[in-house]
């Protein structure tokens, strides 16, 4: 990262458990404050209370069944990010907003890859940033059906070969000016693998496919250390890995209940 987006103050944000669409409009909220210059840059992490299925943001709502997940009790929101659903469970949410400058997307997401690996190395964790794997048994008539963490991005951070960390990226501008907003989920737990049973689907075995996709491709920290996660300690680690990775010191934490946004 180029020291001039360093040089810039970074606010660390700790929101805790909030429902998913306060989590969504927090997420954008902050990235239009940057751009109209009275936001901080920002790392903000947070969970999902009750659990969500976030949509991308150009993504068909009829491909969930809403009434199931409704009878659930998750929630169905739209993420201002592309790609497709996500259910968001047992897992540890990160967003990055922050000036563009003259970066690529690939650049910025490698940046914040950097940190990310830096966080679970401190977690205990030798993740890895590595070239993703062709994705999908599925044709692509089935296309709109593959949830984000069984389809591949160009390059993903992994633990032996599989998905740890699932991101997606936006970039807002005007005029001479353009921030991105970049967030993801570090799983935690394997509660991610039930998204199959939300997907409505035309052909019978699709749903089992599309959890076995899920299986083979990604990994939650409990399995990769062999045992329950403490977000806290695991949001702690994520704020040093930054910190050490980009040689920032964070001018103050927030945490959600100051917003003073209802999360009921």
């Amino acid at each position: 990262m180029k020291k001039g987006s360093l040089s810039e103050s970074w606010k660390y944000i700790d929101s805790g458990f909030c429902r998913g669409q306060y989590n969504m409009d927090y997420d954008e909220s902050l990235a239009l404050g940057l751009l109209d210059r009275d936001g901080p840059r920002v790392l903000r992490l947070y969970r999902w209370q009750p659990w969500a299925i976030s949509l991308g943001y150009h993504q068909n709502e009829a491909e969930v069944d809403v009434a199931r997940c409704s009878t659930d009790g998750i929630e169905v929101v739209r993420r201002p990010t592309g790609g497709r659903a996500i259910l968001h469970a047992e897992e540890l949410t990160y967003s990055v907003v922050m000036s563009v400058d003259d970066r690529g997307v690939l650049e910025v997401y490698n940046d914040i890859s950097r940190a990310l690996l830096q966080g679970l190395k401190l977690f205990g964790v030798e993740a890895e940033h590595q070239r993703s794997q062709p994705g999908g048994r599925r044709g692509s008539s089935q296309a709109s059906s593959i949830p984000c963490f069984s389809s591949s991005a160009r390059y993903e951070i992994g633990w032996k070969g599989k998905k740890l960390v699932g991101s997606a990226q936006r970039r807002y501008s005007r005029d001479d000016r353009a921030v991105v907003l970049q967030h993801g989920s570090i799983l935690c737990g394997p509660a991610h693998l039930d998204l199959a049973r939300y997907l409505r689907v035309k052909e019978p075995n699709l749903k089992a496919e599309i959890r076995k996709d899920l299986e083979e491709k990604t990994m939650c920290l409990q399995d990769a250390m062999g045992g329950e996660i403490d977000q806290n300690v695991l949001a702690d680690c994520v704020r040093r890995g930054f910190e050490a990775a980009w040689g920032i010191t964070f001018c103050g934490q927030d945490m959600a209940a100051e917003s003073g946004v209802a999360y009921g």
